[in-house]
């Protein structure tokens, strides 16, 4: 069987690149850095589902994202969520967070505009993350 990415996140996100075990996403949503990692295995739902070898990989790959987007953002919080009620299909959100972001201090889910970057934005955010996580030797860009 080959990885698919849901459609549900597949139509919420562009690639940014991908590690050994994972894609790295970047969701459409304008009102924060937003990075989802995804497992490329086939009906995952739930991390300590993987092989211990493949959680610390994750680990890994997880605090690459996390370092980057502290790095690009300077962000005041990261929040880390996995919740996968709507998409069953693993997948960790890495969320920049902000005091002066629109659903500060609360979560994120249900507290944005739900309003997407223009493709230029998103393109240019994408690039910009997918510089800094190029510096990991774990990264390749899509």
């Amino acid at each position: 069987m080959s990885f698919e990415l849901h459609p549900q996140l597949a139509k919420d996100t562009t690639v940014i690149g991908h590690f050994p075990l994972c894609v790295a996403l970047l969701h459409k949503d304008n009102a924060m850095p937003w990075v989802i990692l995804v497992p490329k295995r086939e009906n995952l739902k739930e991390l300590h589902h993987l092989p211990m070898q493949e959680q610390q990989q994750f680990l890994l790959e997880s605090q690459a994202v996390s370092q980057a987007l502290e790095a690009t953002f300077q962000p005041d919080k990261l929040n880390l969520g996995a919740l996968g009620n709507m998409v069953p299909q693993l997948h960790i959100h890495h969320i920049a967070r902000f005091k002066d972001d629109v659903a500060w201090p609360g979560p994120v889910w249900g507290n944005t505009k739900s309003e997407f970057r223009s493709d230029e934005e998103q393109q240019a955010l994408q690039t910009r993350i997918g510089n800094v996580l190029g510096l990991s030797s774990l990264f390749s860009k899509a």
